[in-house]
């Protein structure tokens, strides 16, 4: 693909893909790799919608990549999640179409307060989480129904902390290990990223040349980000989730509370 015929140099190519790496593994880990790469492609002059698709497209790339090295590792059983992989992808398509028919203006106002108790809830979880657990289950049908459903469309429709909400989903209703939980998150997460990708493709506003470009980054990004879960399991995703839900957090507040 001859680059310069798509207006971007190739110094700005192989910057864009070195933060991919970047929101790739972090994003493996805690989630909010989008709060790293929609402002890098604003500034590199996108539009707000171009940006958008084509976070979503390189966005795939590494929940793809996380997703699969944690079915690789055993981490998760995609047999047990059709249903829950189904209901999330009808959810997210059905948010994406009807994006530009709702206001979601009051729903990212009350974002920050909802992932601000999210991440008060990853700080107590070692108390918390079977406490909860034990009184309030779903099985795998009545999650995939009421969470997968319900998230899916919110990531179609908004977006931010959808990781961070499908992990704590899985913490509460599920009784799941945090790696656990983070492992299936990522499978739900690519599937609604996939889903919102193919209702995007039409629009027009993906660039494809960065997307791929930065697809590759996130690939190997979320290599590193997934066996890092692997490895240094709560100790690090803990402290990363409560980091990345505080930041987006403060730039939902700095940006639509005006």
């Amino acid at each position: 693909m001859d680059i310069a015929l798509l207006g971007f140099s190739l110094e700005l190519y192989l910057l864009l893909t070195a933060v991919a790496v970047l929101a790739g593994a972090i994003d493996a880990i805690a989630g909010g790799g989008g709060l790293i790469t929609v402002p890098v492609l604003l500034a590199a002059g996108l539009s707000p919608a171009e940006a958008l698709a084509t976070n979503k497209l390189q966005g795939c790339a590494g929940t793809l990549s996380a997703s699969a090295h944690f079915i690789k590792k055993g981490q998760v059983a995609l047999s047990g999640m059709w249903l829950a992989i189904l209901m999330t992808a009808i959810g997210s398509i059905t948010g994406t179409l009807l994006v530009s028919y709702l206001d979601g203006e009051a729903l990212i106002k009350a974002i920050p307060a909802i992932l601000i108790f999210v991440a008060l809830f990853f700080f107590f979880l070692p108390k918390v989480q079977p406490y909860i657990a034990s009184k309030v289950s779903l099985n795998q049908t009545a999650f995939a129904l009421l969470i997968g459903t319900s998230i899916g469309f919110y990531d179609g429709l908004i977006g931010p902390g959808t990781g961070a909400f499908f992990s704590t989903a899985y913490l509460c209703f599920m009784g799941a290990s945090l790696i656990t939980a983070t492992a299936h998150t990522k499978v739900l997460n690519a599937t609604s990223n996939v889903s919102s990708l193919f209702i995007f493709a039409f629009t027009g506003n993906i660039i494809w040349g960065l997307g791929i470009a930065m697809g590759v980054g996130q690939w190997v990004g979320a290599q590193i980000g997934s066996r890092l879960v692997i490895t240094k399991g709560s100790a690090l995703i803990r402290p990363l989730v409560i980091i990345m839900c505080l930041a987006i957090s403060i730039k939902l507040i700095l940006e639509h509370w005006k």
